[in-house]
């Protein structure tokens, strides 16, 4: 039995031009994508008639090819669906109209001339007549009722007018058009007949419209668009449609494919992507499961480098050939670790694809290497010294507290890796080509004799871009056609193989690669993680239909959700994880994913980091309530996901930070928040010197010859650095609290206000990301969440606290905080009560930044210290607590010394450093008398104000203390002036040989020009000094304060008085001539224990031993000596003594016991002296108990 079907209908000139001979569509047929070949030959043959004529703009794409047909089969199919739901009769209905209109010979006329330009098949191929055709009847395959030739014909000539008014469809008129027809009056006339003729018959679809009505409602709704119509029919005609549903979403799919190719693609993850704010309504339902950190992970502060340019860079600031890892200089490791960075990301470790590196060359860059992220294998490359180079360089990062991160690329490899070589079916594939105008024609790029692999002709004149390249297998012509690497966003990564990972085999070898990278490095970045989501795989490669669309051709492998979930039950990324924590547990997992996919990678996923693009596009654009809110949103949500970020200021996709951010407060503002912010920081390469080119992954060196910026550097080391050391006071979330800043009842979106904690260590801070200046209140901190109870019990709770709360303060009267503001160095005071009641004040200026650190709550004493700075300071910071304290407390001392030195001092300073050259010794004597005379008054008064503050502490007359001075003043004065023999390097040694006290001081002054006026300083308040005076009263500060208002540098001053005033508490020549060995003792003990070591002598403790600086001690010994010296008697007891002291120094081989062990008491004697002190305490115990009660209390009181 014949069954009757409807045609593709194809005018017989173009199908005569072009040779159409195959049924295209059929009502009766069920396989619409498996033609899809045989429509690219159409679309292939239409298209080269077109280009035969000069016609190329009017080429069709097989989409919409394939689009329009399957609107016509769809409209066949209603056709179909009325006749058997509706009325079985219409069509014969509708003829009998038209004959009793026309008579069935004019009907049968215009159906043979209809049939003369669009023959079925049968007729086209001269079966059979047309005549013999249109007099058959034959089973409606359908309904299952016999039906004439003639209502098929009817039905075709109906839906070729339809197709000729349809707008969308005027790209392809050439295949039906109808003005052969118009030729007949009666075409035109019987057209309003059968429309008239069915406004009399049912109604039918969800519109309830005549049955050419509902053909139009596609047309009416979207006229110019055949994907328009197609989601039309789709959206509204799903019941009716029931089988046909999926044949058409594959259409619809199609069409998105081929529209999608000529979009411009904006970056997954550029400067100008328009982002929203992050929210988690998508996670509500996904489970939680955090992978924990280990300790180290929080604190690691990332600097990425592209490896061959950076050792390009090293070539050239060395003036040495640097080409390998392990020639690496140490100087470049100590500088990231002294910078504070903890891990290091070098980019291009892997052996990489040959192909990558010709096909760059062959598009006009001979110097490229291949991509780093197109790779043969997961092997150190070579020509950077392999794994052996790789250790070393490892091995040093280490020793420094240092991690290698390295690059894995799980999504694609090189398309001519090894697997491309000897696994190709680990890809993702085809046999035939998705498209007729791709051609292979070009070179071969495979390195492997058996192999071939081919690039796409027209990616080498950017004409077109093939989403897949050829490999041939020479040994048995096996063809395939093989997918680049893809994301969907924009063009094909055409020199990458995608891995099919619906494939078990290929994730299980993904899976080993993962691990063999893991065994390697501590941290590894997953290159694209966000492609190898289920959803991504699905949306990009096997979509469900109706969903297609991303990638050319794909949507011909489209699957349903029950299809695609039997080959893929499991998210790829959480096995990773579960397997690396298993089998190489202490390794950092870091993601690369966008796409509103940062939260469940790491919530659900389990990777220890996710990118954070938002950080760096939407504080470069200056769009800060969007970033507020995407923080807010995130500690609502689970602060967690805050800790797993990875922020940025750039990444090696992107433009550098300068060039996004420039070089100034903008810069630094956001570099703050980097490193302040919980999540991980990372630093591109040139970042921190300025650079500004873009390194791409195929550079083998740069191509600017830029210099480091040294400004930039030396900020970034005032500014940044030390806040990067400080990293775990700001990793972490447990007590980050994010604050809203109030300003006249509303919130300023520019400013970021934020404060977080480490045990004792308290941080506080702000940002005003915008040029204009804002200020405002911080009290109250935003919502986070918080999770309570535990298993089924457990539940979420929203909490909020206050700044006092997040600080630790209290709100007592005799409570303050102090805090320091990195950036300008100053301290702050502040009344704990009032922060508790008002909050915290900013005021920022436009791109201002403030960090407050060493935050800590005092109480105040009776001396009321706190509250009298507080109220003297008014809310100014100061470079130092203590010093201002000490300005209110010693005000009367300070000015008193002040006039005194300020007398003294730049006289003095032009006799040791004349301006007119050497002056003669009578000279001298006659300017220092003068200077003595007019300074007496002064020094008196300091003097006896000196003994007002000492208080009990016994002081020499004030005349007295001033003529010692004029003493050791004139002598300081005129040895310095003598001629100084040449002293050798080695100073220590130079002094040894001394003989007396003159020849030891001149020595000194030989080697150090400085020293007189420091001695000069020292003598004004020896006596002060050796009581320990002049270093709780802060006179070293106060003297290199009046140096320095003088115009006279003296290189550290400060700190060399300050330790010639430590220093006269126990060198003292009298005391060593009394009794040598405890006087040394005294020094030594001084120099190697207590808080004075450090100063004194650089100690430090390493391995569990104190050792003790060369350098810092000589200059302790040589400098104590000439305190001590400055007496003049029992001097040759202190030059002696000296050189016991080098001697016991340098036995000691740098060890602080050793040098104090010849000095120290013998045991037993020590044992002995304190028995006899324990005796003599109990003994004068017991006496005071005999006494009364009331005098023991009145010796007391006398103390």
């Amino acid at each position: 039995m014949e069954l009757s079907y409807n045609e593709f209908h194809v005018g017989r000139k173009i199908r005569d031009i072009c040779k159409f001979d195959e049924r295209l569509y059929s009502s009766s047929g069920n396989v619409i994508l498996g033609n899809l070949p045989a429509v690219r030959k159409f679309a292939e043959k239409l298209n080269a008639y077109f280009d035969e004529k000069g016609q190329k703009d009017k080429r069709i794409a097989v989409g919409s090819l394939n689009a329009m047909g399957l609107i016509d089969e769809v409209f066949h199919y209603v056709c179909m669906l009325y006749r058997r739901d509706k009325l079985t009769t219409a069509f014969k209905t509708v003829l009998a109209n038209l004959d009793n209109e026309y008579t069935k010979e004019a009907v049968d006329k215009m159906l043979l001339e209809f049939m003369a330009e669009f023959p079925p098949v049968e007729v086209y191929q001269g079966k059979i007549t047309a005549e013999a055709y249109l007099a058959k009847d034959a089973m409606d395959a359908g309904t299952g009722v016999m039906r004439s030739n003639r209502e098929q014909t009817l039905e075709e000539l109906i839906l070729l007018h339809l197709a000729n008014e349809n707008p969308a469809f005027k790209p392809f008129a050439i295949l039906f058009d109808d003005k052969e027809l118009q030729k007949n009056p009666m075409y035109d006339s019987a057209w309003a007949t059968i429309q008239k003729s069915f406004q009399g018959l049912p109604t039918f679809g969800p519109f309830n419209h005549d049955l050419i009505g509902m053909l139009r409602e596609p047309v009416v709704f979207s006229p110019n668009s055949l994907k328009g119509q197609l989601d039309y029919i789709r959206q509204y005609w799903t019941d009716l449609l029931g089988e046909w549903l999926r044949r058409l979403l594959a259409g619809i799919d199609t069409l998105t494919e081929e529209e999608k190719m000529f979009m411009t693609f904006s970056p997954i993850n550029g400067g100008e992507v328009n982002m929203e704010a992050y929210n988690y309504d998508n996670l509500m339902k996904e489970y939680e499961r955090f992978s924990p950190d280990r300790e180290w992970m929080p604190c690691v502060v990332l600097m990425a480098k592209t490896v061959l340019v950076w050792l390009d860079q090293l070539t050239k600031k060395y003036n040495r050939p640097i080409t390998r890892l392990d020639q690496i200089p140490d100087e470049e490791l100590d500088t990231l670790r002294d910078e504070g960075f903890t891990g290091l990301w070098l980019i291009g470790l892997w052996s990489r694809s040959n192909a990558s590196k010709r096909i760059k060359q062959l598009c006009g860059n001979p110097e490229a290497a291949a991509s780093a992220y197109s790779l043969y294998d997961y092997n150190i490359a070579e020509n950077i010294g392999g794994w052996d180079a790789l250790s070393n360089l490892r091995t040093r990062l280490w020793q420094r507290g240092i991690r290698l991160a390295s690059d894995m690329v799980p999504n694609h490899t090189g398309m001519d890796s090894e697997w491309i070589v000897n696994r190709p079916d680990l890809f993702v594939q085809r046999r035939d080509l998705p498209s007729s105008s791709y051609t292979f024609n070009g070179e071969n790029l495979s390195w492997d004799p058996n192999v071939g692999v081919w690039l796409e002709d027209h990616y080498y004149n950017h004409s077109d871009c093939s989403v897949v390249f050829k490999r041939v297998d020479f040994r048995n012509g096996d063809t395939r056609y093989i997918y680049h690497g893809n994301d969907g966003t924009g063009m094909p990564w055409n020199d990458t193989a995608q891995i099919d990972f619906l494939n078990p085999e290929a994730r299980e070898a993904v899976m080993q690669d993962i691990l063999h990278v893991a065994r390697n490095f501590p941290i590894i970045r997953f290159d694209a993680a966000m492609v190898l989501a289920k959803k991504s795989i699905r949306r990009l490669w096997y979509p469900e239909p109706g969903h297609g669309g991303d990638i050319y051709s794909r949507s011909e492998s489209a699957l349903t959700s029950a299809e695609f979930e039997a080959r893929i039950p499991n998210e790829f990324w959480r096995e990773v994880v579960d397997r690396v924590a298993k089998e190489v547990p202490d390794t950092l997992l870091l993601a690369e994913a966008f796409w509103m996919m940062e939260g469940y990678f790491v919530r659900t996923l389990g990777m220890h980091r996710v990118y954070n693009s938002a950080f760096m596009n939407m504080l470069k654009k200056e769009e800060n309530q969007k970033y507020r809110d995407s923080v807010k949103n995130t500690i609502k949500f689970d602060p967690q996901i805050l800790k797993r970020y990875v922020n940025f200021m750039n990444n090696p996709d992107e433009d550098t930070a300068v060039a996004q951010f420039g070089k100034d407060d903008k810069y630094f503002g956001v570099c703050t928040l980097m490193i302040t912010m919980p999540g991980l920081p990372m630093f591109g390469h040139g970042q921190i010197e300025g650079f500004e080119e873009k390194y791409g992954m195929e550079f083998t060196k740069a191509y600017r010859n830029e210099s480091p910026d040294q400004n930039l550097i030396n900020r970034h080391w005032h500014d940044i650095f030390p806040l990067m050391k400080k990293r775990y006071v700001f990793a972490n979330v447990e007590n980050f609290l994010f604050y809203d800043v109030w300003d006249n009842g509303g919130v300023n979106e520019n400013i970021f206000a934020y404060s977080n904690s480490a045990g004792n260590e308290y941080s506080v801070v702000f940002y005003n990301n915008k040029y204009d200046r804002a200020q405002g209140w911080i009290k109250q901190s935003c919502e986070y969440a918080v999770k309570v109870g535990e298993g089924e019990e457990q539940h979420v709770e929203m909490r909020s606290k206050s700044i006092s709360e997040g600080l630790n303060l209290h709100a007592e009267n005799n409570k303050f905080v102090i805090f320091r503001e990195h950036h300008s160095g100053l301290w702050f005071i502040r009344r704990s009560k009032e922060i508790c009641e008002r909050g915290m004040y900013i005021g920022l200026n436009g791109f201002e930044y403030q960090v407050y650190m060493d935050i800590k709550e005092v109480t105040d004493g009776a001396d009321r210290k706190y509250q009298i700075l507080c109220d003297t300071l008014q809310g100014r910071g100061c470079y130092d607590l203590e010093t201002e304290w000490q300005e209110i407390c010693y005000r009367e001392l300070y000015q008193t010394l002040s006039a005194y030195a300020t007398t003294v001092i730049p006289a003095v300073h032009s006799m040791v450093q004349p301006a007119a050259g050497k002056i003669s010794d009578a000279e001298i004597k006659k300017q220092l008398k003068e200077v003595i005379s007019s300074a007496e008054n002064a020094a008196v008064a300091f003097y006896e104000m000196a003994a007002k503050y000492a208080g009990e502490a016994k002081l020499s007359a004030a005349d007295k203390q001033y003529k010692k001075f004029a003493k050791l003043t004139e002598k300081v004065l005129l040895l310095n002036n003598e001629n100084k023999a040449k002293v050798s390097e080695d100073i220590i040694a130079s002094l040894k040989k001394a003989k007396n006290a003159d020849s030891y001081l001149q020595t000194l002054f030989g080697t150090d020009k400085n020293l007189p006026e420091q001695l000069i300083c020292f003598a004004m308040v020896k006596e002060l000094a050796s009581l320990g005076l002049a270093e709780k009263w802060a006179f070293a500060r106060k003297f290199a304060e009046y140096l320095t208002s003088a115009g006279i540098n003296l290189g550290d001053t400060r700190n060399n008085i300050n330790r010639l005033f430590i220093l006269s508490t126990v060198c003292n020549a009298a005391a060593i001539a009394k009794d040598e060995k405890t006087a040394l003792y005294k020094i030594v003990k001084l120099m190697c224990e207590g808080e004075k070591a450090v100063t004194l002598t650089g100690a430090n403790c390493y391995d569990g031993v104190v050792w003790f600086n060369k350098e810092t001690s000589d200059w302790t010994l040589a400098h104590g000596f000439a305190v001590a010296l400055m007496d003049e008697k029992n001097e040759d007891a202190a030059v002696k003594a000296f050189a016991t002291l080098v001697k016991a120094k340098d036995n000691a081989e740098y060890k602080c016991e050793e040098f104090l062990k010849p000095f120290a008491p013998k045991e037993k004697a020590a044992k002995k002296t304190a028995a006899k002190a324990t005796k003599k305490a109990k003994d004068d115990s017991e006496k005071k108990s005999e006494k009364p009660a009331k005098k023991t209390a009145a010796k007391k009181s006398k103390k």
